[in-house]
C-alpha cells in the first residue's frame, strides 16, 4: 500500500503534491467544500491520477490535468 500523507488544503505547492504522488504517496487533503470540511484523496496508479472527492471521482490522464485540478480546487498553495 502507498505511503499516506495527510495535509491541509493549501499546505503544499502543486509541484510538491505531484512529486509526492509520483513517488507513490497517497495524499489526503482536508478541504472546505459543500459547506463543511471534507477529506479528498489524491493518488496516482502509475498511469492515471485520481482525485476522490465526497461526491465524485475525477480522473486525469497526465500531470498537467492533475496540476490544473489541484490549483483550481485550492488543494495546492500558490507557487
Amino acid at each position: 500500500m502507498a505511503d499516506l500523507l495527510r495535509i491541509e488544503s493549501g499546505e503544499l505547492t502543486a509541484d510538491e503534491i505531484l512529486d509526492a504522488l509520483l513517488d507513490g504517496h497517497r495524499i489526503i487533503v482536508r478541504a472546505e467544500m459543500l459547506g463543511g470540511i471534507h477529506e479528498v484523496t489524491l493518488r496516482h496508479d502509475g498511469s492515471t491520477f485520481y482525485c476522490d472527492t465526497p461526491t465524485t471521482l475525477h480522473k486525469h490522464e497526465d500531470e498537467a490535468g492533475m496540476r490544473t485540478c489541484v490549483m483550481k480546487m485550492g488543494y495546492a498553495k500558490d507557487e
